[in-house]
């Protein structure tokens, strides 16, 4: 029985490593020689394959119907979905059947009975709490209404609160202030009154 040389085993190693490589970056070469059978001796003058190099994909741009090479999507779906964060805060007087602000302003009117505060959220959590603070800034920062709201969600969302007063608003700043878990995250001064 024949033993294989040292240089055949460094050849059938080299080549398959160079296989492996090519494999882990989606690409296939058609052209690669076939390890010699077992026993046969490799010509002395053999030159060891280069690795491939490493490949990687550019993210697609936004609006792109392009679809990621499957080892990019096995690789995002291990990546675990990001925590709940603010994205912005929009104050008004109007809201449509989503509950987001459709009339946005920084003045009202004192009769405006209902003021809404849409605040969007992105990212996950099982139980966060977004709380709305509202200040009467003119009678010293006098609390007007603290209302908390705890959410669900696993992607974008709208939290809206409201504050309503049946009577006229007294005149004057007011502000609102947003905290998400308790950290504060945005607010908005606006004017109720004459301009």
């Amino acid at each position: 029985m024949k033993r294989p040389t040292v240089t055949t085993a460094l050849w059938q190693a080299a080549a398959l490593a160079s296989l492996l490589l090519l494999a882990a970056c989606g690409k296939h070469d058609e052209s690669a020689p076939a390890p010699p059978p077992a026993g046969s001796v490799a010509p002395a003058a053999s030159v060891m394959p280069t690795p491939a190099p490493a490949h990687t994909a550019a993210a697609a741009p936004a609006g792109s119907s392009a679809i990621a090479p499957a080892t990019t999507v096995a690789t995002a779906a291990a990546i675990a979905p990001a925590p709940l964060a603010f994205s912005k805060l929009t104050v008004g007087d109007a809201i449509d059947k989503s509950h987001q602000v459709t009339h946005a302003a920084d003045h009202f009117d004192a009769d405006a009975h209902t003021l809404y505060a849409s605040v969007a959220t992105v990212g996950s959590s099982t139980d966060a709490t977004i709380d709305a603070t509202w200040r009467y800034l003119e009678g010293r920062g006098q609390l007007v209404s603290k209302i908390s709201q705890s959410i669900a969600t696993d992607g974008p969302a709208i939290t809206t609160f409201q504050v309503h007063n049946p009577d006229l608003w007294p005149e004057g700043k007011y502000t609102v202030d947003i905290t998400v878990d308790g950290k504060p995250a945005a607010s908005q001064d606006f004017r109720i009154g004459k301009s």
